[in-house]
């Protein structure tokens, strides 16, 4: 039985504007309707799989959750109070596992990857089944097809007997463009792709025997975990001590069991903009575009305007993003330099490199459709069921209307329904509370006041979702 272990960190800072710290690309559709993790978990189908595991940030676990639920998929979410790279969080999805009766083959993927041919990943997978349960540490290179400069490349050495994989002889950085021409003329370099597949248990051992800093910070930060629905929370205070190091630099350059097996399909990691216009469709110009476009003598070009119109006259080789927020405009050989433009939003201290103008929560989402220097307006939607916590604000009072749908409102001392077109005042200081009893979504406008309107001016006296 294979385990998939899904890594759904980071911040996909390259993908700015649409990936954003709090809403990183793994989480959005970029290639088909399902996001880039569901689509991660769709892949397994053809294998004899357990149910994920899935290790992210604690600010996304409700993202997580709840992608999960909309492809009817359950299993273990491990929440890192802090990041710290790929080594540490195999090794706590291995400590996690290790203990099952039957000890799992963990497929180690990254929750952010395309693959164009489902069925050669199926292919490979299996090919890798025999040697991970020999004790290998495998690893999927993948077969490149151009002298690129921005991934890792893995130099094969000899065959091993009755597969299809080879033994690793070296693992070697981003090469320079002369370099990497020379590792594709060759044939015996992969790309490195960051999918693995082992034993929980041979993991471990590697890893003690390497870094034994690293597993010792693990083992102690899952001594003390908590559990709530899926959620397993770390001690963080354990945990924050331990070494940020990938499992390339921690283990596989340095195990003597370590495996290559060659996949060829169509993978990408989507690291760019321009990653993105090469997996996806174009036209006969060679423009891809998303949402509502019109396009007048534009090539080789991506458009992503989902929100408004977007036009474009006389342009080659260029990308726009278009968010309710921010727009980028940019060369397409230029797009990793996007990360700088995040960097810098970061430095002044700006929303827009951390959280979209609409932002989703687990009972729902809201869209800051105004502010000013004393008043913001936003569009709360609540899916039907769920409850925000019950709280009070210290800096601002709140006017609610309802658009569409039924709301159960906690005002004070008082409870009550309101309906379409009826609203309610809720001064600064007092207690509320707001819930959709009803079938339908619950689509309400939200007038806040006062002195402060940030979202860190809320005491919860309960929340059904465990915040503090």
């Amino acid at each position: 039985m294979i385990t998939p272990v899904i890594m759904a960190g980071g911040s996909g800072s390259r993908l700015w504007p649409l990936s954003r710290s709090l809403y990183p690309k793994q989480f959005l559709a970029l290639t088909g309707k399902q996001t880039m993790l569901q689509e991660t978990v769709q892949r397994l189908v053809g294998l004899d799989v357990a149910s994920p595991l899935v290790i992210c940030n604690e600010e996304h676990r409700f993202i997580v959750a709840e992608q999960l639920r909309e492809i009817n998929k359950t299993g273990a979410i491990v929440l890192e109070p802090v990041g710290r790279n790929t080594a540490p969080a195999i090794a706590l999805a291995s400590k996690v596992l290790q203990g099952q009766e039957n000890e799992p083959l963990l497929l180690v993927l990254a929750a952010d990857h395309v693959i164009q041919d489902q069925a050669a990943f199926t292919d490979a997978v299996k090919q890798a089944i025999p040697l991970a349960a020999q004790g290998k540490l495998v690893t999927f290179g993948i077969v490149p097809t151009e002298a690129h400069t921005g991934y890792g490349y893995i130099k094969r050495g000899e065959s091993v007997s009755k597969s299809n994989g080879y033994d690793v002889d070296k693992f070697v950085e981003k090469p320079d463009a002369e370099t990497a021409s020379h590792y594709l003329e060759s044939g015996e370099y992969y790309w490195n792709s960051g999918m693995f597949l082992f034993k929980a248990s041979r993991y471990l051992q590697e890893l003690q025997k390497y870094r034994p800093d690293i597993f010792s910070a693990c083992k102690k930060s899952l001594e003390n975990t908590t559990q709530d629905q899926d959620f397993i929370r770390l001690d963080s205070e354990a945990f924050a001590i331990c070494p940020d190091e990938s499992i390339d630099y921690a283990v596989m350059e340095k195990t003597q069991d370590a495996v290559v097996v060659p996949l060829d399909a169509g993978w990408n990691d989507i690291g760019a903009w321009s990653a993105l216009w090469e997996v996806n469709d174009k036209d006969k110009n060679g423009n891809t575009t998303f949402g509502d476009t019109i396009l007048q003598d534009t090539s080789n070009s991506l458009i992503h305007g989902r929100e408004r119109l977007v036009t474009t006259i006389g342009l080659d080789n260029i990308v726009i993003v278009d968010t309710k927020d921010a727009l980028l405009v940019a060369c397409k050989d230029k797009v990793q330099d996007v990360k700088k433009i995040v960097e810098k939003l970061k430095k002044e201290k700006r929303p827009e490199f951390k959280i979209h103008r609409e932002v989703y929560r687990p009972w729902g989402k809201y869209d800051s459709i105004d502010n000013g220097e004393r008043y913001q307006v936003k569009r709360i939607t609540v899916k039907p069921g769920e409850k925000l916590s019950i709280q009070m604000h210290h800096h601002r009072a709140e006017h609610w209307i309802v658009v569409s749908g039924t709301a159960k409102v906690t005002n004070g001392e008082k409870t009550f329904l309101l309906t379409e077109n009826e609203s309610t005042y809720i001064p600064i200081g007092v207690t509320h509370a707001l819930e959709n009893p009803g079938k339908l979504p619950l689509e309400m406008i939200e007038v806040q006041s006062g002195s402060y309107l940030g979202e860190d001016d809320i005491v919860r006296f309960e929340d059904h979702y465990g915040r503090a």
